[in-house]
Formats: C-alpha cells, structure tokens, sequence
C-alpha cells in the first residue's frame, strides 16, 4: 500500500471499513484535514492522531480511540489543537508536565530497577534503603526538596551514619536517572536540581572511616583453629545442650571461610560459585560475573584444591557451597565467642589482599588476584596477568597462612603436610 493510497475522505463508513493490518499498524490520512489521521492496529484498535510541527520539529500526538470518540469530536479535538499551538502553546509538552509531575518516588525506583542492568545483591540493597523513604513513596519526585532531604539525613544519622549516607547515595542515583527517564520532549530534564546535592553543598555528608578490620598474623592460628573445630558439639556444661547446638554445617561452613581466605573472593561470590565454574584438571576456578562484571580466574593453591576436590567427590548439588548463606552469621558467633575474635567475610578479603602486599606480590598481581578495575592506568593495559602467572602468588600467599596458623610442618623430603585437625587432613607436594 503506498503513502498516496492511505490518503482517504474521513467518514463513519469510511473508517469502519478501512482494512486491519495482518502485524502492527497502519496509518491513515484525512483528504480534508491536514495532518488528521488515524492508526490501526492489527488488534482492529483505532485511535485519532495528529500530525504537526511545533517549534521546528515535527510531532504526533493521539487525540483519542474511536469508538470511545465519535469522528465528529476527534475533529473538535483536532481544531482546538492546532488553534492552541497557534498561539504558541505546545500541547505535547504540557501533556507530558501534567503526566511526569504526578510521578512518585515509588514510580521511580521501579523505573530504576526496571532500565539499570543490576545484580541481585544490589536490587536487594536499593530495596532495602529505599525502606528508610518508605513515607515518601507515594510523594512526587518534583516534591521532594533540598531542606527534607537535608532533615532525613539527619534523622537517619541517628541510627547509622553509613546507612543514612547509602540511603541518600541511591537516592540520588534515582533522581538522577528519573529526572532523565522522564524528561520533556524537548530535552529538558523533569529535575532541573537534584535535592541531595545539598549534602555536599552544605557538606553535610557523614564521616565514615574506611573500615580496615582483618586477621593479624597472630590471630590466624586461634581463628582458624576454631573454624576448623565448628562441625564438633562445642563444650558446655551439662544441661546446656540447647544453648550450645552443634551446628549441622559446621563442617561446610569451615570449607566456606577457608575458601575466603584463600582467595579473597567477596562473599556472594563464594557462595554462587558452581563446580562447573570449578576446573580441578587445570586447578583454577571462575568467577563469570563478578562484581566488576569482568569474569575472575584464580588459580588454585594446594591446599585449596584438596578442599575443592574433596568436596566435588562428595558433592550431588550444583553449588559448591549449596544452602550456607544464613548459617554465616551463626559459624562466625560461634568463633568469636570462642576466640574473641569478630571478622566478617569482606574482612578475610582484606586479610588476603593484606598478607599478599606483605609478601611482596605485585601490585598488578595483587590486582589480578582481587579482581580490581585497573582503568586509567595504561601500562596495565599491556600487562597480561594470566592464571598461570597468578599461581606462585597464591600458592605463596597460602603457605604463609597455613604456616602462621600451625597447620603445616617442612618435612626433610620437601614436602610440606597439613596438621592433624579434624577431617581437614591433606599432603601437598612443595
């Protein structure tokens, strides 16, 4: 069909007998009225449009379905249309300010999540701050000023400065994106100022020091020793079974914290882990998504690779560590309160990066091995820090903690052996 034969007279008749196209839509063009048409779509829906030029560029705004708006009042529609943009009004735009200044904070946190390719963790994280402005959800973005961010920060400060500061992170990054996902047509921006900047104006943002919380070396040895003991019925005093269980993962949850040491992996990272992520012929395992979104291969040192491969042979689930996320919290209560010592999973990552630079790694190895973004720096660009390369690395970085925490003893045949603790016995060659 061409553009000539969609030019047709506008009648009631007419209309009802134009033809529906088999896929999409098709338009249709008054004779009488310039720019009056009519869209159909292959569902048989049909809606009146209008096609003009406003302030130079050309627009198609709908005026209404037919059926639920006769031709005759599609065409008063039409006529007070082009007599409003006469006069210099632009129709388009003040549809678009009616409909845009009307949406909520909760609207945009759905349009956020909704554009932005985001892992789960943190979607989980947005969810979860955006509860702090659980009062604002139904409130316009365009309502939301400088002075009650700058009095919710506060109020949030009172419970944690580094979650007021993170609740007030996304909630800019969710103005911003919304001031842009639902801007005018001609560009300009829904928020013409985003509110929380007055946090920095007005230097409001809460100091919160860089946390650097990790195992000393003389700290290895207890921690360990303890974590390794956590799938054995703790001491206690009769009567007090039920306030000292035996955890029924203690075993899983020490591979677990081992397997954080070892490699400096983040938490979520270790626990996704699949075994078809895990290669024990090549002894390297992968991490394909990881935080930086550029897939991570670390080699494995011996001792890793002993507690990777007894676990495969035992192993019927696709996770290598399947079912341990809430037991986390209760494995490292339980080493504290036997040891003193409280470190969280991210703090084994530092613990490796720590040891690493006291060993004399690299600095681009130690980058490689923590997966870190080396942007800006052009000699790493030319660097190519393979898993093989990074093997002696880890390989080092491991023997020094097995040492530290007692566990290996140099045999005069240049082997180095795994202490007898409880099943966690291995042989590696030196």
């Amino acid at each position: 069909m061409s553009q000539k034969d969609n030019i047709v007279r506008f009648t009631k008749s007419k209309i009802d007998s134009l033809p529906i196209p088999e896929k999409g839509d098709a338009v249709f063009w008054d004779s009488e009225a310039k720019g009056f048409g009519l869209r159909v779509w292959s569902s048989g829906k049909k809606v009146f449009i209008y096609k003009t030029r406003i302030k130079g560029r050309q627009v198609k705004m709908n005026i209404g379905t037919y059926g639920a708006m006769t031709l005759d009042a599609a065409r008063k529609a039409l006529t007070k249309l082009a007599g409003e943009i006469a006069i210099g009004r632009d129709p388009v735009a003040d549809r678009h300010e009616e409909k845009v200044t009307g949406v909520t904070l909760g609207q945009a946190v759905e349009r956020y999540l909704e554009d932005r390719d985001l892992k789960p963790r943190t979607v989980r994280d947005v969810l979860d701050c955006m509860k702090r402005f659980s009062e604002w959800e139904g409130k316009p973005i365009s309502a939301i000023t400088r002075d009650i961010v700058a009095r919710k920060h506060k109020e949030l400060g009172k419970i944690s400065h580094a979650r007021a500061n993170l609740a007030m992170r996304y909630l800019k990054a969710i103005l911003n994106h919304a001031s842009e996902a639902f801007a005018y047509p001609d560009g300009r921006p829904l928020l013409p100022d985003n509110p929380v900047k007055i946090l920095s104006v007005g230097k409001a943002w809460f100091h919160v020091g860089r946390k650097r919380t990790y195992l000393r070396h003389h700290e290895l040895k207890p921690w360990i020793a303890a974590i390794l003991s956590l799938g054995e019925a703790p001491e206690r005093e009769p009567g007090t079974g039920n306030q000292h269980r035996k955890l029924k993962a203690g075993d899983d949850l020490a591979d677990l914290f081992m397997t954080l040491l070892l490699t400096g992996l983040r938490r979520n990272e270790a626990l996704g882990l699949k075994w078809a992520d895990v290669d024990l012929k090549w002894q390297a395992l992968t991490i394909p998504d990881p935080k930086n979104r550029q897939p991570h291969t670390l080699p494995l040192g011996k001792h890793l690779f002993s507690i990777l491969a007894r676990r495969k042979k035992m192993s019927d689930t696709d996770l290598v560590f399947e079912g341990l996320d809430n037991c986390i919290r209760y494995g490292l209560a339980r080493v504290e309160k036997e040891t003193g010592i409280r470190v969280t999973p991210h703090d084994l990552r530092r613990t490796f990066s720590t040891i690493a630079e006291s060993l004399d790694i690299p600095a681009y190895a130690l980058k490689a091995l923590l997966n870190h973004k080396t942007s800006g720096d052009v000699t790493a660009g030319y660097i190519q820090m393979t898993p093989d390369r990074l093997r002696a690395p880890m390989q080092k970085i491991e023997d020094f903690i097995l040492a530290e925490a007692g566990l290996t003893d140099q045999g005069d045949n240049g082997t180095s052996k795994v202490l007898d603790f409880p099943g966690k016995i291995a042989v590696v060659a030196a």
